[in-house]
């Protein structure tokens, strides 16, 4: 009986240290002070190779810009102004970007995910409808206003839409210094090379003019 017990015990702790690495995943971790990303050196790693600390600055760990607001002047009606590894080098290993959201009146934030990020959108001004679908399909969606914060699980498809003739601009912190960004319509329909028609028309259950029409909108390169 003891026996037993034990090897249920060795096998439960075997499976929690082969589990662990999935479950404590995050980006990678610094073991120093700082690891300024490096952005001319040819050394492939998970992210950036680290600069000389003897080169390293001030200006490598500041940003400005979030103080402008975006020109929000194009179909959708939104823009962001993101803070992460590729303008910030500082960020590097640090697990955190940033960003500034601009929403014109009525405009759109279309549906995207984070693929590597956790999102939390802060409005500033104005106000915002914000929400997100779960892998089950389940809509969370609620109005933000000034002062209140919305949390975009990682890798769930969101948005975030003016439902105001004011515009509006907040302030979103993602959990990666190099999140990543897959807008759900135009990955789909603007993909290079296009996805087959054929696909496309019998996921959305519609003809495969109506596809090409759509496609054309995106600018899908056959």
């Amino acid at each position: 009986m003891a026996t037993s017990s034990c090897s249920l015990l060795l096998a439960l702790v075997l499976a929690v240290a082969v589990m662990s690495p999935l479950v404590l995943a995050y980006d990678p971790n610094s073991l120093q002070d700082f690891c300024v990303a490096d952005y001319t050196s040819n050394v492939f790693v998970n992210g950036w190779a680290c600069k000389d600390p003897s080169k390293v600055t001030s200006a490598d760990f500041s940003f400005s810009g979030f103080h402008i607001p975006g020109d929000t002047s194009n179909f959708a009606g939104s823009n962001s102004t993101l803070a992460d590894i590729h303008v910030l080098p500082g960020l590097n290993t640090a697990g955190i970007s940033l960003a500034r959201l601009d929403v014109a009146p009525f405009g759109l934030n279309p549906p995207h995910t984070h693929p590597r990020g956790t999102e939390m959108l802060t409005v500033v001004e104005g106000e915002l409808y914000v929400g997100f679908i779960t892998t089950q399909g389940k809509l969370f969606g609620k109005v933000i206003k000034p002062g209140g914060a919305f949390v975009y699980p990682k890798g769930l498809v969101h948005f975030a839409f003016n439902l105001t003739p004011r515009p509006a601009w907040g302030v979103v912190g993602l959990s990666s210094q190099n999140p990543g960004l897959i807008r759900v319509a135009d990955s789909i329909f603007g993909a290079s090379p296009a996805v087959n028609d054929e696909v496309l028309a019998k996921a959305f259950r519609i003809n495969q003019g109506t596809v090409q029409m759509i496609k054309e909108k995106f600018g899908a390169k056959m």
